[in-house]
């Protein structure tokens, strides 16, 4: 029976309800479920091989499920051709027509649906205008910069108004500075429509920056869905912990209790106070999860000082990362904003955390709730 997936009671604009996805015997994506709000940015985020892109290609049709259901706007769709799902995908190779002028590789999607010559020559005005590329009818693809083919690759994928927008890493193949501009463009775009987009990527930073909600991926199953906020301060497990941002895992075991408050002996050999969302029993195994944003050093670490030695030091101007060993061949990073002299390798620093500050595991890696 497939799960009750609705959004704020409603039926969501896009909705997967159990799927399975298989090669044979080897079974890409397994018991995957999502509800998407209508006009939601979506993120499936995880390392290659994770199944994240096999999703994105059921709903487009490019890739046959094994089982479950995928729908549109409540409407079935995973048991239609592909040109009836009215759905608009952006490539991470952009896949224009070389020999098509940007008019005609916009349009063709329109012409495809025999839509009238007036109503494609507005729409296609419309959609370059979106992008910002007004003018530009008359050029060939290989007269724009990277970006530029990005930016009509998403004018062909909206042009024709679809209900859903899939984006398949589309900003892999530019330089740093053009992705940071075109994360800008495409929410703004995404925005101004109200379009359902579906995005895949492995940058976490994208994630986080543009998402309403992220689904963490790992070996075709889903770790965890949340707000950008959600999988990042409260991971659920050690991987998406790990996965985003790098967190510090302190393993260690439960010496004493007082209430939710609990005395946590780590394995590096020195001893931190947390609170726990429930009380937990003296001998429990534990990982203390601390994102680096929140070790402050120096001075600052006036809580669960940690007493430890500069490995490595990395200037970034108004902060520094830090690499300190605390002991019991147990490294730690803290990312932390300069006030005064930066410590060199070699130093003696204490770093220390806001007991409220961590997140626990249980011994499988599961996050303590």
């Amino acid at each position: 029976m497939a799960p009750d997936l609705t959004v704020n009671g409603e039926e969501p604009a896009v909705k997967f309800s159990n799927i399975e996805i298989a090669y044979g015997k080897f079974v890409a994506v397994r018991d995957f479920s999502l509800a998407m709000r209508k006009g939601s940015f979506v993120t499936l985020l995880g390392p290659s091989g994770c199944g994240k892109t096999t999703i994105l290609r059921s709903i487009a049709g490019l890739v046959d499920i094994s089982s479950g259901e995928i729908s549109i706007g409540g409407r079935r769709v995973d048991d239609i051709p592909i040109y009836k799902r009215n759905i608009g995908l952006v490539f991470q190779s952009y896949a224009l027509f070389p020999h098509k002028n940007v008019f005609d590789n916009v349009a063709f999607g329109l012409k495809y649906r025999n839509v009238p010559k007036a109503d494609i020559a507005r729409k296609v005005s419309k959609a370059l205008e979106m992008v910002r590329l007004p003018g530009s009818e008359k050029k060939l693809p290989s007269q724009l910069s990277g970006g530029q083919q990005q930016r009509i690759a998403l004018a062909r994928a909206i042009v024709f108004e679809p209900e859903v927008l899939l984006l398949d890493e589309p900003l892999s193949a530019l330089d740093a500075n053009m992705r940071e501009e075109m994360r800008v463009e495409i929410k703004k775009i995404q925005k101004q429509t109200g379009i359902t987009a579906l995005f895949v990527t492995h940058d976490q930073e994208e994630a986080l920056s543009m998402s309403d909600q992220i689904v963490v991926m790992n070996a075709g199953a889903v770790e965890q869905i949340g707000t950008p906020e959600q999988v990042y301060e409260t991971p659920a497990t050690a991987f998406v912990a790990d996965f985003l941002g790098k967190a510090n895992m302190l393993a260690g075991t439960v010496s004493a209790v007082d209430g939710l408050r609990a005395k946590i002996s780590l394995a590096a050999g020195q001893t931190v106070t947390v609170i726990s969302p429930k009380a937990l029993v003296p001998g429990t195994p534990v990982t203390v999860v601390v994102r680096p944003q929140k070790l402050p050093v120096g001075s600052a670490a006036t809580t669960n000082r940690l007493a430890g030695r500069v490995v490595s030091t990395s200037y970034l101007g108004g902060s520094a990362i830090y690499e300190i060993d605390i002991g019991g061949r147990t490294t730690i990073r803290a990312n932390t904003q300069i006030n005064g002299r930066v410590a060199r390798e070699g130093e003696a620093i204490d770093v220390g955390f806001d007991p409220a500050g961590c997140v626990l595991l249980d011994e499988s890696g599961r996050r303590i709730s």
